[in-house]
């Protein structure tokens, strides 16, 4: 069973940025990230985003993508919600990463075991994706929060 800290927190626009709060500047890249079949990697930053420092625990190593796609819906990762993704934390067993899979990134459930690893959907109609030696997996970072679109 996974911890309640395996989930990333899900917020909305009004809790983004209290009255008179700290803000800190983070990158919104072009790229959606697919939660659903991996898509290509494109690092053009399309806008900068302020966000309550409340809500950033590393904000040199945190940025922002759109997801695209259902892959991950049972997470409460929606198509259009933007994922605050940190580089600073570990990417552990049971965590939400952003990868890039042979150039193409997705969002994805991490599951390290004795077989090897594997990035897992949190929706049923979707395969997990097996990493084997021959791909070329980089692991952007883990999932923190995610900005419900609506």
């Amino acid at each position: 069973m996974l911890s309640r800290s395996q989930y990333p927190e899900i917020i909305h626009g009004q809790a983004l940025l209290r009255q008179g709060a700290q803000t800190y500047a983070l990158p919104l890249y072009a790229s959606k990230v697919s939660a659903g079949y991996p898509m290509a990697a494109d690092e053009t930053i399309d806008q900068t985003l302020h966000l309550d420092r409340d809500l950033i625990e590393h904000p040199l190593s945190t940025f922002l993508v759109i997801a695209s796609g259902d892959s991950m819906i049972n997470a409460g990762i929606q198509s259009g919600d933007i994922l605050v993704v940190d580089k600073g934390i570990e990417p552990a067993h049971g965590r939400i990463v952003v990868a890039a899979v042979d150039g193409e990134l997705t969002v994805k459930r991490l599951c390290i075991d004795r077989k090897g690893m594997q990035l897992l959907p949190e929706n049923s109609s979707y395969r997990p994706i097996p990493i084997t030696p021959e791909q070329h997996v980089v692991i952007w970072g883990v999932v923190t929060r995610v900005i419900a679109k609506s």
